[in-house]
């Protein structure tokens, strides 16, 4: 967007007609914080700052996270059911900022993830507490990002699977807990974890295309469940989970592109999470997330070269604008928009998001071909998760130290710290073809020399 672009900015504004709601009211407001953001970087000030000097806090959020690491304020323990969240929220964030957390403090974590297992099969939100998909998910993630053999050895695969297939449904869903709600993020969290450890099977993925189509709305995008009203993380959501089942064909690609093209804002250059909502910095990653694999379906549903060579359907520059000039804490950490305070949970979704805007992804079809020719399915699943590269094709707004690691599309885990985790739970399959897996470009770095 490079701040408007010359674009006049009344028609970016939200347009009431001279019917304010408390909805447009709220809207407007935040577009004014969003504009006193803005302001001393737009075009047309001519004592302006110039968009190359904006830059990424990252000590800042460095030093943010890692006091979580150590200790929690008193007010946290509204917390306590989501302990695994607040570890993966914390640990990918450094990861993508490319900080690594000591061998100790590697230790520490798997020792305390370990207590968070329950003997039936799951990860529940701390000890002694209910196994839950979502903070399974969040627990499996965090031992990806710790990376050692001693994180993976933790996951008990037999009783995971057991949990897995206790919270599948015959219509194709999955329930979050025992008797618990049913909903795409279930869906997602169960297909991801058992992508990660080389647990998908038929009886697991039995009839979950189906639900999963089936909660695609008139809108466009996903809802929690079909007849619900369609949401940028259960869009996400279901996405990422049909890419594991080779199922996003199954979907409208027409409306669902167009609903989550719309969800970015045209004033805030940020996403939305649903219709007339306000822009919300956690849906830079739930927004933008989903867009990679957008354009490997588009590249495969069609010969039009065109297509292969496209961009994502998304303003990159003003996702990062906004992500820069509203969404960083001078304390350290991300918010939601001007006026919150930082989290864990926004740091690490605002910088997923600055993660997918600023990197270009790659499906490698190719690979996936000469994988087939020695009887191995790489077009889907885990195998199909490594399949993705990232190239020399960045997006950076301001100084190119802003740039941070490359998030996967599917897990939301680093594409290096994704990979060791396959590489180890597909140890087998593997063999023999190591070779044949796709290469990313070589570090810009390397190739300015």
């Amino acid at each position: 967007m490079s701040i408007f672009k010359g674009i006049p900015l009344a028609q970016l504004r939200y347009q009431d007609d001279l019917f304010p709601t408390d909805t447009s009211i709220a809207q407007k407001g935040t577009e004014e914080s969003v504009v006193q953001c803005f302001a001393a970087y737009a075009q047309k000030n001519s004592s302006g700052q110039p968009l190359s000097e904006v830059r990424l806090n990252k000590k800042k959020h460095i030093s943010y996270l890692s006091k979580g690491l150590d200790r929690l304020g008193y007010w946290m323990v509204s917390l306590d059911a989501s302990k695994p969240w607040i570890v993966y929220w914390i640990l990918h964030s450094l990861d993508l900022l490319q900080e690594s957390v000591s061998l100790e403090t590697g230790q520490r974590a798997v020792q305390t993830i370990s207590k968070w297992q329950l003997a039936s099969g799951g990860f529940g939100g701390g000890p002694d507490q209910l196994a839950h998909l979502a903070t399974t998910y969040a627990a499996i993630n965090s031992l990806a990002i710790i990376g050692t053999q001693e994180a993976y050895d933790v996951i008990d695969r037999e009783t995971l699977y057991a949990f897995l297939l206790k919270m599948k449904q015959p219509n194709g869903s999955f329930t979050m807990h025992n008797n618990g709600e049913i909903d795409i993020r279930g869906s997602y969290c169960a297909l991801s974890v058992a992508a990660f450890t080389n647990l998908l099977t038929p009886e697991l993925t039995e009839n979950c295309i189906e639900f999963i189509a089936s909660a695609q709305t008139y809108e466009g995008g996903v809802g929690p469940y079909p007849g619900k009203e369609a949401h940028n993380g259960y869009t996400y959501c279901g996405i990422a989970a049909m890419e594991i089942l080779g199922g996003v064909s199954r979907l409208n690609l027409d409306k669902l592109i167009n609903w989550c093209s719309s969800r970015q804002m045209a004033l805030e250059g940020g996403f939305q999470g649903r219709t007339n909502k306000l822009v919300d910095g956690c849906y830079s990653f739930w927004g933008a997330g989903g867009f990679p694999i957008l354009k490997k379906s588009l590249a495969q549903s069609t010969v039009n070269e065109e297509v292969f060579d496209m961009d994502y359907l998304f303003d990159r520059e003003a996702l990062q604008e906004y992500l820069l000039l509203c969404c960083q804490s001078e304390y350290g950490g991300c918010i939601d928009k001007p006026g919150k305070g930082p989290d864990y949970y926004h740091t690490c979704y605002g910088l997923s998001g600055l993660s997918t805007a600023q990197h270009t992804l790659l499906y490698n079809n190719t690979a996936v071909q000469e994988f087939s020719k020695h009887g191995l399915d790489a077009s889907k699943g885990g195998l199909s998760s490594l399949m993705w590269t990232f190239s020399n094709d960045f997006t950076v707004v301001g100084d190119i130290e802003n740039l941070i690691a490359p998030t996967h599309p599917v897990h939301n885990v680093s594409l290096y710290k994704t990979r060791l985790m396959l590489n180890y739970f597909y140890k087998s399959e593997l063999e023999g073809v190591l070779k044949l897996l796709p290469k990313d470009d070589e570090p810009w770095e390397a190739s300015l020399a």
